[in-house]
């Protein structure tokens, strides 16, 4: 179905038969997968083999945030793994950012390379008081950094798309989470839009997860996600 590559779903379960009685009732849709934290440290390296080996683009989310040399040495600790995109952190810094562009241009797969700006649990208000300064302008610091780095693009809310496509370019790619249909629940997350808002404003991947992984039935889910595109 059109724009199911648009979407990419978090795989955050707890065991690998829950991921995969969803995978068997999505495989039909050329979607990505989200490998995040929790299941990266459940099931390790072989979940992603076995995913990548059905035909599934893979999102490595582990936000790496460490100095300059350690993150570069785990990014080459895990090149063997056939992703097409991972993340690092942007507050980890410039320097910190352009060590992982280094090693992941070592990576046989050459997965694109993107950096997280706030996560979307974060208020508004909560950022600036801890930064002091505006939402706005450190978003775009961070997404500016990130550019500068070699970085290929940035995860962050959908409410900033606009914001950062206006100062990095429409090429520069957005993953947006936060992402929930109108009829449910915001869950823990604050700065939020429709999956159709949001792509219409230009992002490029849609990261859903519970609305989803917890449902009665995943693939209605998806294909009302996917419907409302039209």
């Amino acid at each position: 179905m059109k724009n199911a590559d648009k979407i990419a779903i978090a795989l955050d379960l707890k065991t690998e038969d829950e991921i995969f009685s969803l995978i068997k009732k999505i495989n039909s849709y050329p979607v990505w997968l989200k490998i995040g934290l929790e299941s990266f440290y459940r099931f390790g390296h072989s979940l992603i083999h076995v995913l990548h080996d059905q035909g599934f683009k893979i999102f490595l989310d582990l936000k790496l945030h460490d100095i300059p040399v350690t993150v570069h040495k785990a990014l080459s600790a895990i090149s063997h793994l056939p992703i097409d995109m991972i993340n690092v952190h942007s507050l980890g810094g410039l320097e910190m950012m352009k060590e992982a562009k280094k090693a992941v241009e070592l990576f046989p797969s050459k997965p694109k390379l993107i950096a997280v700006t706030w996560l979307t649990s974060h208020e508004e208000s909560e950022i600036e008081k801890k930064m002091n300064q505006s939402f706005s302008q450190s978003i775009l610091t961070l997404a500016k950094d990130t550019k500068e780095a070699g970085l290929d693009g940035v995860v962050c809310s959908p409410k900033e798309i606009t914001l950062i496509k206006n100062i990095c370019g429409p090429e520069f790619l957005l993953i947006t989470p936060g992402i929930r249909l109108e009829t449910q629940d915001k869950d823990d997350q604050k700065r939020i839009l429709t999956p159709k808002e949001a792509l219409d404003l230009g992002s490029h991947l849609l990261v859903i997860g519970r609305p989803i992984t917890e449902a009665k039935n995943p693939q209605l889910v998806l294909e009302q996600i996917l419907e409302s595109f039209s």
